[in-house]
C-alpha cells in the first residue's frame, strides 16, 4: 500500500500576509539596529566627551604642578642664592688671616672676579680671589659643595692658567672649595684634586690642606 503525502496548498491572502510579517520583523530588525546604532553613538559621544574633559583636567593639573615647581624652583633659588651671599660675608672677610696661619701671605682679596677674552666673553668667575707677588688662591664657594663642583672648579682652574700664560703671568696658582655642607666623599674628592678645603666649625671655619690628608696640593 502506497502512502499519499498530502498537499500544501497556499492561498494569496497566506503569502500576503507572511511577506507583511517578514516587512514587519525586518522593519523592527532595522528600528532595533537603528536605535542600537543610536544608543552607541550616544555612549561613544558622552565617552569622548568625558575623556576630553578629563584629558583637559589632567592638562590643567600638569600646567599647575609645572607652575608650581617652577615657583618652588624660584624660591628654592633665591634662599640657595642668600645663603650663598651669607657663606661669603663668612668666609672672605677671613680668608687672608686663616691661609696666613698656614704660612700664605696674600696682599689682595677681591670677591667675584669675572676673567674674559679680547672679545669680553666670560672665561671663568671666581667667587674670592686672593693674590701677592708670587701666588694666586681662587676660591668657590658653594653652600652644599658637590663633585660636579669639584670637577667645575678643576676647569677653571684649567682657564685661569691658560689665562695667566696669555699674559705673562708667572705666578702660581692655587685653588680652594668652601662650602656649609661637605659630604665626605665630596671633600676628599677636592683634596685629592689638590684644593684646599674650607668648612665651617663654630662661629669661623676651619682650612683642610690636601697634605693633611696625604695628598699634594695642585699648582696651577
Amino acid at each position: 500500500m502506497v502512502a499519499v503525502q498530502p498537499e500544501w496548498k497556499t492561498t494569496a491572502d497566506e503569502i500576503w500576509a507572511m511577506l507583511k510579517e517578514n516587512a514587519r520583523q525586518m522593519e523592527e530588525t532595522d528600528r532595533r539596529m537603528k536605535a542600537m546604532s543610536e544608543e552607541t553613538d550616544r555612549r561613544m559621544k558622552a565617552m569622548s566627551e568625558e575623556t576630553d574633559r578629563r584629558m583637559k583636567e589632567t592638562d590643567r593639573r600638569m600646567k599647575e604642578t609645572d607652575r608650581q615647581m617652577k615657583e618652588t624652583d624660584k624660591r628654592v633659588g633665591e634662599i640657595t642664592g642668600r645663603l650663598g651671599d651669607m657663606v661669603e660675608h663668612m668666609v672672605v672677610p677671613n680668608l687672608v688671616a686663616k691661609f696666613q696661619k698656614l704660612n700664605f701671605t696674600f696682599t689682595r682679596v677681591s670677591r667675584d672676579v669675572k676673567i674674559t677674552d679680547g672679545q669680553n666673553r666670560t672665561l671663568a668667575e671666581i667667587d674670592a680671589f686672593l693674590e701677592n707677588g708670587g701666588e694666586v688662591m681662587a676660591v668657590e664657594i658653594k653652600t652644599k659643595t658637590k663633585i660636579s663642583d669639584i670637577d667645575d672648579h678643576v676647569e677653571r682652574m684649567k682657564k685661569l692658567r691658560l689665562y695667566a700664560d696669555a699674559h705673562d703671568d708667572k705666578r702660581k696658582y692655587l685653588g680652594a672649595v668652601a662650602g656649609v655642607v661637605f659630604d665626605d666623599s665630596v671633600k676628599n674628592y677636592a683634596l685629592r684634586n689638590g684644593f684646599y678645603v674650607l668648612e665651617p666649625s663654630g662661629e669661623t671655619f676651619i682650612i683642610t690642606c690636601p697634605k693633611d690628608k696625604g695628598y699634594t696640593s695642585k699648582e696651577w
